[in-house]
C-alpha cells in the first residue's frame, strides 16, 4: 500500500489513534512498527478472552499517510488459518480510492463510501465493526 501517491506516514495521526486505542476496552497492548521514532505501522493488540477460544489472536494495524490514506487490517489466527479484512483509502488499480478488502482472505473487493475520513471517527467506525464480528463469533 506504500503508493508513491500516498506520500510519507502521518506520525501525528498515527500517535493520535495510538492515545485512543490505548484506552479502548477491547485494546490489550499497542506498539508502533519498526519503531515509536519512525513509525511506519500502528499495531494494537486485542484483548485475547473477548474472544472464542477458537481465536487464538486479534489484532489491527494500522497506516495514516499524510495525503489522507489510509489502511486498517484487521487480522485473527488461529492455529490453523488466519482471517482478515481490510478497509483502505489509496490510489489503486483494482477498485476505487475508498475500498474493503472482504473476509475471510481480503481477496475480494468492493468499492465503499466513506461517510467519514476524519481519524478518530473512522477508527472508532472500524472498531464498532470488529465489536460486530466478535459478536458474530460468539454466535
Amino acid at each position: 500500500m506504500d503508493e508513491p501517491d500516498s506520500g510519507p506516514i502521518d506520525r501525528q495521526i498515527l500517535r493520535l489513534l495510538d492515545r485512543k486505542l490505548e484506552r479502548y476496552p477491547l485494546v490489550e497492548s499497542t506498539r508502533y512498527d519498526p519503531d515509536p521514532y519512525e513509525p511506519r505501522q500502528l499495531h494494537a493488540l486485542f484483548v485475547g478472552d473477548r474472544y472464542p477460544s477458537s481465536v487464538e489472536s486479534a489484532r489491527i494495524e494500522i497506516r495514516w499517510f499524510e495525503a489522507g490514506d489510509f489502511g486498517f487490517h484487521y487480522v485473527e489466527e488461529d492455529e490453523e488459518s488466519t482471517w482478515h479484512c481490510r478497509w483502505d483509502r489509496h490510489p489503486n488499480p483494482h477498485n476505487s480510492r475508498n475500498h474493503f478488502h472482504e473476509p475471510p482472505d481480503c481477496v475480494s473487493v468492493i468499492d465503499l463510501s466513506f461517510s467519514e475520513t476524519n481519524p478518530v471517527p473512522l477508527l472508532f467506525t472500524v472498531l464498532s465493526a470488529i465489536e460486530e464480528r466478535i459478536d458474530q463469533l460468539w454466535d
